[in-house]
């Protein structure tokens, strides 16, 4: 029984592979899609509008029930219960439109047939009379027509702005454009329902927010909620486009299987997924600041509009966390921020990496940038004067204090280790003498908030069993989209136990085992969750070690774990063995763990809180060469320095903030979202919507975590959160590509680019600037 541990080390705090890694390369990862087909299965399709604003004068479906296939056509008027899917509970987000279609794609009837070919073709044969009602599809519009709002607007207000900007020494206006984002997740939006005994159904699904799609489906079908059971291995991505997007597909899976009594699945084309679902919000910022000669800010006024489509949908807290990163890493005197969530006829929009956060932070930056330029100085410097401090100018604008600030040490670091200032001259001397090319470069920070904002959101739970022979069964309230959630988690409940990472499987988020979970979102699912399973961890490990110092006469204070087992005085005990000698004395090796987030509070009403238990901080340069010619760039190079904490799983991190980065930069180059006249998506696929693939990477892309960085506050192995913030971070190709730009008329016009920054905007902005220069 005197055996020794034969593990040394902790499973935490190092990289260990994704625990689907080697499935997913070798194609043996299962998604929805690959799941076994139940007996009978039927296959549902959407029918949608093909106007962006219209009354529906009549639906004739007639052909599309004798189409071969096809087994029956639902419309609204079969919804058992409810006909209503939103996230905000506004009832303002039919399943299946009725009387009145809001926007181009809009979902209207469902076919459900036999295969999916017959369902999908058939849904092309209805005959559908309109009677167009006029549509507004972008902000301009929306505004025009009066700007009705989806949501309840937020204002962030401290100190006295009008004084602000009155008493500086100079004083800018200026508008910024940032465009919207596809998700473009690999897998589509997908669900499977399955009917089981009495009201009892069950939802295979592909979600970032299980229990929302247990509630969606229960209001849709007028079912209890402990009647839905909502199972969900992995995710094919997700990026925020699954939190609330999937509520539709898991309703009318469930609606169709219900009133045929069969397994019904259904998955919508790639074409139709961009027609049906949200993206990023698209903003127009207005600012008007006020700064003096040496570029310190005193005083910031802005409206953040937004394209929210014709729902509310998350665009209420979407645009609220804009406003909450309308900051950045800068400390305002004095400031007033406002949010327009616009009502328009298009897709509802959602969730995306960042939720609103990135837009808020390069509307901030936009302004720096143009505060530079009219001050002839390097925006960096700018930015350096104005950063938050630490004792002092460290309340944000809703009233929270910044106690964590890294800031300058981030900066500065990155600023020495990518050889910022030399590679800056050298590129003002290339500037000077090449005529065709030119080139930028830029460096900027990022200070992201985490936590939802809605306090109630910061909550998880998870179940823990430790099964007889050893083995561990982890399950929490928080879904897997690539991210590398699970293997995190599973990290922290092997280091609880002192075993080896094998030991601890990982199953599927389940609704019948974790109950009332929150969205995988904000960048919290390691946070909440792995501090739930910790907790599951604490409860067993107490029971163990009881019974340890009961079975080998020791105290409990010289009952000590090690990694391997448990040592009581003298004796060393396996794992394994203990775990056997638990069941065999009739103590339980079950437990279910929960963790709310501490010290957070927000007043939305008064705007002031803590909606952040800490921030995370990171800063990024990139170098780029533009043709003046033609527009086209490509970036040279980036370096990034992230501030992860005390990383849990460095290689999984490393891969967030690499991916993070290349999807901004996509976002803010080449992904460009547009709408025709007849407010109909024209980039709806591969072939218009360019996002960004392996070339576009820069050939020198210089990684790093800031590895002596340690959260202040007590998370999960002190460590921070890694998801949305390295996004943000891709704002600095913008603005290398600005000053490349701004080369042309020797940098004394501000470039003002709206994004994406497409080769196009950057031929546009050329010539403005020799405009500027001739004139």
């Amino acid at each position: 029984m005197n055996k020794q541990s034969t593990i040394t080390a902790s499973p935490l705090h190092v990289s260990t592979p994704h625990d689907s890694a080697i499935k997913q390369v070798a194609g043996r990862a299962e998604y929805v899609d690959d799941l076994p087909e139940p007996e009978g299965l039927l296959h549902a399709y959407l029918g949608l509008s093909a106007r962006a604003h219209a009354e529906i004068v009549s639906m004739d479906l007639d052909a599309v029930k004798v189409a071969p296939g096809v087994v029956g056509v639902l419309v609204g008027a079969d919804i058992p219960a409810e006909n209503d899917v939103s996230s905000a509970h506004k009832h303002d987000e039919p399943v299946l439109a009725e009387k009145r279609v809001s926007y181009f794609g809009h979902p209207m009837f469902c076919v459900v047939g036999t295969d999916r070919e017959a369902a999908r073709r058939a849904a092309h044969l209805a005959r559908i009379t309109y009677r167009d009602l006029d549509h507004v599809t972008d902000i301009d519009a929306s505004l025009a027509a009066g700007g009705t709002l989806v949501t309840e607007p937020l204002t962030l207000e401290r100190g006295d702005v009008a004084a602000g900007l009155a008493g500086a020494e100079h004083r800018i206006q200026g508008k910024v454009r940032i465009g919207g984002q596809e998700h473009f997740y690999l897998e589509s939006q997908i669900a499977m329902a399955i009917p089981g005994e009495g009201e009892e159904i069950t939802i295979q699904t592909s979600s970032q927010h299980p229990t929302e799609i247990q509630v969606m489906v229960a209001q849709v079908l007028g079912i209890p909620h402990a009647a839905v059971t909502v199972n969900m291995r992995r995710m094919g991505g997700g990026f925020g486009g699954k939190e609330t997007q999937g509520n539709l597909f898991a309703a009318i899976a469930a609606v169709a299987a219900r009133k045929f009594n069969r397994a019904v699945k259904i998955r919508p084309d790639r074409d139709d997924d961009f027609q049906i679902t949200g993206k990023r919000h698209d903003f127009l910022v207005d600012y008007d600041v006020g700064f003096n000669s040496d570029g310190k800010i005193q005083g910031v006024a802005a409206s953040f509009a937004a394209r929210s489509g014709y729902s509310a949908d998350l665009s209420g807290p979407v645009t609220d966390r804009a406003l909450f990163h309308a900051d950045n890493a800068y400390w305002y005197p004095a400031v007033k921020v406002s949010s327009l969530p616009l009502f328009t006829n298009t897709c509802s929009n959602t969730a995306f990496r960042g939720f609103g956060g990135p837009q808020g932070l390069i509307a901030c930056e936009r302004w720096i940038e143009h505060i530079a330029y009219t001050l002839g100085k390097d925006p960096l410097e700018i930015r350096k004067a104005n950063f938050y401090g630490t004792d002092t100018d460290n309340v944000t604008p809703y009233h929270q204090t910044v106690e964590d600030n890294i800031m300058r040490e981030i900066v500065a670091e990155l600023e020495e280790s990518s050889d910022y200032q030399a590679r800056r001259e050298k590129v003002l001397a290339f500037n000077r003498t090449s005529k065709v090319l030119k080139k930028g470069i830029a460096l900027s920070p990022v200070k992201f908030g985490i936590s939802f904002t809605a306090t109630w959101h910061n909550q998880a739970g998870a179940l823990v069993h430790v099964y007889r022979d050893g083995s561990i069964h982890l399950s929490h309230g928080g879904t897997e989209m690539g991210q590398g959630l699970h293997i995190k988690v599973a990290q922290v409940v092997a280091d609880a136990f002192g075993v080896p990472v094998e030991r601890v499987q990982i199953t599927a988020s389940n609704t019948g085992k974790v109950p009332n979970t929150s969205a995988t979102a904000a960048s919290s699912g390691t946070d909440l969750n792995g501090a739930a399973a910790l907790d599951a961890a604490r409860q067993i490990k107490e029971r163990m070690s009881a019974h340890a110092a009961i079975m080998y006469e020791v105290t409990p204070e010289e009952v000590q774990w090690e990694f391997g087992g448990i040592r009581c005085g003298a004796q060393f005990v396996p794992f394994d063995e203990l775990a056997t000698s638990c069941w065999m004395n009739r103590v339980q090796l079950s437990a279910s763990g929960f963790y709310k987030t501490p010290k957070i509070h927000w007043d939305r009403a008064t705007g002031t809180g803590r909606p952040f238990y800490y921030y995370a901080y990171g800063a990024a340069a990139a170098e780029v060469t533009i043709d003046t010619l033609t527009g086209e760039y490509h970036v040279d190079r980036a370096d990034v320095l992230e501030d992860v904490g005390r990383s849990l799983n460095p290689a999984i991190d490393i891969g967030q903030v690499e991916g993070g980065f290349i999807q901004g930069m996509g976002w803010l180059t080449t992904e460009e979202l547009w709408w025709d006249q007849k407010g109909q998506l024209r980039t709806h696929a591969p072939s218009t919507y360019k996002i960004p693939v392996a070339a576009d990477v820069p050939p020198v892309f210089n990684v790093k975590l800031a590895d002596w960085s340690i959260n202040k506050e007590p998370a999960i192995g002190r460590s921070k959160a890694v998801g949305e913030p390295p996004l943000c971070l891709a704002y600095c190709v913008v603005e290398a590509l600005s000053m490349a730009v701004a080369s042309v008329a020797d940098y004394k016009v501000p470039p003002h680019l709206d994004m994406p920054v497409t080769p196009e905007r950057v031929l546009m902005g050329v010539e403005r600037m020799r405009r500027e220069t001739a004139a």
